[in-house]
């Protein structure tokens, strides 16, 4: 029964994270977490996540700005090898609370930045993907705080979720790379991340003809209340632990 609920769950997580290029780990994590654990989850969403965002960079693959992604990634990958290594060594409870607020925080942020018509230049992008891989290696999900930094480069709907996906699949292979080196990826957890992650597919490839007509208010709209979600999720994570 509970292998049925994390089907309907994934299928339900791609289907969102289709339309706004993230919130399917925010979906699946508590229900991986109840059954296998958190620290066994994580690596489970993390082999999950390659497959979601390699089949997003496949559906949207003409639109990736790759001069951003390679930009992103390219200190995004250090970072993501330092925070796998360190989610072994800090409290969960602070990890989450942290980046919980800043999630909360950056809703406002980014609607200022936009009346504003404020834009991330390069060497912004570069450093936004130092700290955020580093993050990515560290917590289950930064999803909501990778969406509004490619938005704050100018990216819109199509162009952000492809882009967003194609530099996080560089950081999860990396992350989950680094979860094997520390002997943090048995065959178990690899076959369950992949049982999880072919859930994920379906939904996404339901979202594809949403995301075409969605108008880009509503796409902005769409991010925030994942954001704002994402944060009291993890605040609400971080008390109750």
């Amino acid at each position: 029964m509970i292998y049925l609920a994390i089907v309907f769950l994934g299928t339900f997580a791609g289907f969102v994270s289709g339309i706004i290029g993230t919130g399917g780990s925010i979906i699946l994590l508590p229900i991986l977490s109840w059954k296998f654990g958190p620290q066994v989850a994580v690596p489970i969403m993390a082999v999950a996540s390659i497959m979601s965002n390699l089949s997003r960079v496949i559906i949207w693959r003409k639109e990736i700005n790759w001069r951003a992604c390679f930009t992103y990634s390219a200190l995004a990958i250090p970072g993501a090898v330092l925070g796998a290594n360190t989610l072994w060594r800090i409290p969960e409870k602070i990890s989450d609370l942290c980046i919980g607020l800043f999630f909360l925080l950056l809703v406002p942020l980014m609607y200022w930045s936009r009346k504003h018509n404020l834009r991330l230049n390069t060497w912004q992008l570069a450093s936004c993907g130092l700290v955020v891989g580093f993050l990515t290696g560290m917590v289950f999900s930064t999803g909501p705080m990778t969406v509004p930094i490619f938005s704050g480069y100018g990216l819109v709907k199509q162009g952000l979720i492809a882009t967003e996906s194609a530099a996080s699949l560089i950081v999860f292979i990396t992350k989950t790379s680094t979860f094997g080196a520390i002997g943090a990826l048995p065959l178990s957890v690899i076959l369950c991340g992949l049982f999880v992650g072919a859930s994920q597919i379906s939904g996404i490839y339901l979202s594809k003809g949403l995301v075409a007509r969605m108008p880009t208010q509503l796409f902005h709209l769409l991010v925030a209340v994942m954001m704002v979600a994402a944060g009291l999720s993890m605040v609400w994570d971080s008390i109750t632990l």
